[in-house]
């Protein structure tokens, strides 16, 4: 008999179908699974609803203990679960169960109930029956939507008899109705756990962007004024110049300008010039400290990829976006993981702008006691006089300051970031010395 039929015998008193003698039993045993149903229906948490439903799955049974088991994402049966009959926990290394039991009930999709476990000759009684000295043990597949998620399993050393009528109907609609609030906690976790990669995600990338625009800024304003304070240098030195020539030809011409006015001329011309030149010093200190401080810890490269490529695929811009990656196994080593994040979201940002459903393949080896990242796409490439000069790329006056900041990150690690060929797309080459 289905749920929803045992839950309608109650729900509208038609209990004279069942026999009188169970019908005691039957209807307390229903009751207690709606009370559970309504339980582990108020939590989407899936640690609750798993404990909730092996409680009352041991207290239902009289079994001394049970484990839940559940299939993960490689297709295997993987233990999530454990408790005895005083809701005491039991740890992964106490997972000793009969796995031909449960292994038959999954792939099978039938509950298997065992009364007398030692002597049924169906289960080889040598193996784990036997070393467990269990006497009664009850197992049903965890189906939902016609899909089976995992096994339900209780078992004990004692020999008790288990009332087939309603023991076990209770025990497979339990089951069920399990089955059901586990996926939906499952889903639940997912959606939970995407909107919090998510929002790591956008903190992350609103972190680097920041830093970018901090970065930009800073180099921006130092390139720009050290182009204008070079200009009103040159011009207040030309100045300087033709004043001098000119005190020397009123001189000699005596003109009516008097050397007073030369000499107020003059020294305004070398204070400016004075100043030009302080502020062209501060010019400089601000684009040499564009890029931050690095702030060395031992980490590992490969992760820090992963991480970022974790970060930027749920983002709009990127989801069109092929990630592969060929990582070599490489020593972990000092280096600032945030600054280095930075550097490889550049470069992917670089690849999805020139092409937005580009393949970005990056690759990881070590070769000579140096680690090589290299990040590569199939878009347009770089451009001819780039690729006739590919120093320009990394030229904060030509080409902006992304590639430039790159430069600047991996001059900071003692590295090095050059552009390599490649006859699909653009590809670039990061090198940072093992520092341990």
């Amino acid at each position: 008999m289905k749920f929803s039929e045992f839950k309608k015998n109650i729900d509208d008193g038609i209990k004279s179908a069942i026999v009188e003698d169970d019908s005691t039993e039957r209807v307390k045993n229903l009751e207690a699974i709606l009370n559970i149903v309504n339980t582990i229906n108020r939590t989407l948490i899936l640690e609750d609803v798993l404990e909730l439903v092996l409680k009352n799955a041991i207290r239902l049974t009289n079994s001394e203990r049970g484990f839940i088991v559940l299939q993960n994402a490689n297709n295997e049966l993987e233990y999530k679960l454990g408790l005895n009959s005083e809701n005491e926990t039991l740890l992964k290394e106490s997972f000793e169960i009969s796995t031909t039991v449960v292994e038959d009930v999954f792939i099978n999709g039938q509950s298997i109930f065992i009364e007398g476990a030692q002597s049924d000759a169906t289960y080889d009684p040598t193996k784990s029956i036997l070393k467990l000295d269990l006497q009664t043990i009850l197992c049903s597949p965890l189906i939902t939507a016609g899909k089976k998620i995992g096994v339900i399993y209780v078992d004990s050393k004692h020999l008790h008899k288990i009332k087939v009528r309603e023991i076990t109907g209770t025990f497979e609609i339990l089951a069920g109705q399990a089955a059901t609030a586990i996926r939906n906690a499952q889903l639940y976790d997912g959606q939970l756990n995407a909107y919090n990669a998510l929002q790591e995600a956008n903190v992350q990338l609103i972190q680097a962007e920041r830093k970018a625009l901090k970065s930009g800024i800073d180099a921006e304003i130092g390139q720009s004024l050290q182009g204008l304070v070079h200009l009103a240098l040159l011009e207040t030195e030309s100045l300087m110049r033709i004043i001098e020539k000119a005190q020397n030809e009123f001189s000699k011409g005596r003109e009516n300008f008097d050397e007073l006015s030369f000499d107020r001329l003059k020294l305004k011309s070398k204070v400016a010039a004075d100043s030009i030149r302080k502020i062209q010093k501060y010019a400089q200190v601000l684009l040499e400290t564009s890029v931050m401080e690095i702030n060395r810890d031992n980490g590992d490269l490969n992760r820090t990829i992963q991480s970022v490529i974790k970060y930027l695929s749920p983002l709009k811009k990127f989801l069109s976006i092929t990630f592969k990656t060929e990582l070599d196994q490489v020593p972990i080593c000092r280096f600032d993981s945030d600054q280095m994040q930075h550097l490889f979201v550049h470069l992917i940002t670089n690849s999805a702008e020139a092409k937005k459903d580009a393949t970005v393949t990056i690759k990881s080896y070590v070769k000579d006691d140096n680690i090589f990242i290299e990040v590569a796409d199939d878009g347009p490439g770089f451009p001819e006089n780039i690729q006739s000069n590919p120093s320009i790329a990394f030229n904060l006056s030509k080409q902006g300051y992304g590639l430039f900041l790159c430069k600047s990150i991996a001059d900071r690690h003692k590295g090095e970031i050059k552009l390599v060929p490649n006859e699909n797309g653009a590809a670039v080459q990061v090198t940072i010395p093992v520092i341990n």
